[in-house]
C-alpha cells in the first residue's frame, strides 16, 4: 500500500432547516453521517450511490467550502491531508484564510461544465486564474506559457485561449475545467461526476484523458458518479454509499463483481446487460422507497429496505468490518445474504 494522502475520519455533515414566519431552525438533514475511507497517492476512488446519498456533499466537505456555500452547516470529524514529508493537517476545521494554503493541493471538477466556467472570461483567463492566486511568484509570461501547455495536455488548440466559453461544446468546456483544475499541480483532485452531462462518446474521450493524465502527473482522484460502469473502468478501489454511509468498500473487482452488501448486490444487479445472449443474471429487487433524510432510521440507514435486517439492526449503526473477499461492509450479517 502507498503512503495515504487523505484520511477521512468518521465525516458528518449536517445541513438546517428553517422554517415559520421567523424562519428559525425546525429540523435537519443528516447528508453524510460518519463516512470513513482514505486515499493513497496516485490512486482513483470510486464514490457511487444513488442521487441524494450524500456523494456531492462529502466531495464539498473535502475541500472545506461547505461552510462558505451553506450558511448553518455543521461539519464534524476529521480530513486529515497527509503532506509529503510526513505533516498531518485537519482541513475540516481551518479557516478561510488557512486554508488558502492547501487550495493548490486539491482541487475539483464540477458536474455541470456549463455553470462551472465564468462565461465573462476567457479561456486564457479561466485557466490562468488559479496560477495567479497560488502562485503569484510566476511572470506573466511564465502564465501564458502555462496556459498554453495544459490547453494541450487536455487536447485543446492553443488559439482557443481567447474564446469565451459559450464558444465550447460541453466535452470541450470540461476539458477547460480540467485543465483549470491541474493548473497548481494538485495531489488530489475531486471528480464531482465530471461526464454525467456528457453524451457517451465524449464521455469516453473525457475519462480516457483524465486516465492519461494521472499516469502522467501521478496525481490521485476521488471520481463521484452514479454511473457504475464509468468508475469500475477508472477506480482503483470503489466505496459504495447509502443514505449518508457508507455501505462497503474494496478494490473494483471485488465491488463490481463480488460485491458482499445487500445494497451493493442490488446497485449491482441492476446495471444493464448489454449482451442478449445472457438471461440468467440476477436481480435483487429492493421494497419499498429511500427514506427521507430528514427522518433517518434509527440504527442501520438500509434495515427499511434491507432483506436480511433484524431487529437489533435498529439499535446499532453497523462500523465497516473486513470480510473474506477482503472488502470492508458495514452489516455483521452479510453471510447470510445468498442471493
Amino acid at each position: 500500500m502507498s503512503q495515504p494522502l487523505l484520511e477521512v475520519k468518521n465525516l458528518r455533515v449536517k445541513f438546517p432547516v428553517h422554517g415559520g414566519v421567523l424562519q428559525r431552525k425546525i429540523a435537519e438533514v443528516k447528508a453524510v453521517d460518519g463516512v470513513s475511507f482514505t486515499i493513497e497517492r496516485g490512486e482513483t476512488l470510486g464514490l457511487v450511490g444513488e442521487s441524494g446519498c450524500g456523494k456531492t456533499t462529502v466531495g464539498r466537505a473535502l475541500i472545506n467550502i461547505l461552510k462558505h456555500v451553506s450558511p448553518g452547516v455543521e461539519l464534524d470529524g476529521e480530513v486529515i491531508y497527509v503532506g509529503k514529508n510526513g505533516t498531518r493537517t485537519d482541513l475540516l476545521h481551518l479557516s478561510k484564510r488557512d486554508m488558502i494554503a492547501f487550495r493548490s493541493k486539491i482541487q475539483m471538477i464540477f458536474q455541470d461544465p456549463y455553470s462551472s466556467l465564468n462565461a465573462r472570461l476567457s479561456v486564457k483567463q479561466i485557466i490562468a486564474e488559479p496560477l495567479e492566486i497560488h502562485m503569484p511568484e510566476m511572470s506573466k509570461q511564465q502564465v501564458d506559457e502555462k496556459v498554453m501547455w495544459l490547453l494541450e495536455r487536455v487536447g485543446l488548440q492553443p488559439e482557443y485561449a481567447g474564446r469565451y466559453p459559450h464558444e465550447f461544446s460541453g466535452g470541450q468546456r470540461q476539458r477547460i475545467g480540467i485543465a483549470r483544475a491541474l493548473a497548481t499541480n494538485p495531489d488530489l483532485i475531486i471528480c464531482d461526476e465530471p461526464v454525467s452531462a456528457l453524451d457517451v462518446s465524449v464521455q469516453a474521450q473525457v475519462i480516457n484523458l483524465m486516465e492519461d493524465l494521472q499516469k502522467e502527473f501521478g496525481m490521485s482522484y476521488l471520481f463521484i458518479a452514479h454511473d457504475l460502469s464509468v468508475v469500475y473502468h477508472i477506480s482503483k478501489r470503489i466505496a459504495v454509499m447509502y443514505l449518508g454511509n457508507v455501505a462497503e468498500i474494496g478494490t473494483a473487482n471485488q465491488v463490481y463483481f463480488d460485491p458482499v452488501h445487500p445494497y451493493s448486490k442490488a446497485l449491482i444487479s441492476a446495471i444493464p446487460e448489454p449482451d442478449p445472449t445472457r438471461k440468467n443474471k440476477e436481480r435483487v429487487v429492493l421494497q419499498g422507497d429511500i427514506p427521507t433524510p430528514l427522518n433517518k432510521p434509527s440504527g442501520c440507514g438500509f434495515r427499511t429496505r434491507c432483506p436480511i435486517a433484524r431487529p437489533e439492526c435498529a439499535v446499532n449503526v453497523p462500523e465497516l468490518q473486513t470480510k473474506s473477499n477482503g472488502a470492508q461492509v458495514a452489516c455483521p450479517y452479510v453471510e447470510s445474504f445468498t442471493s
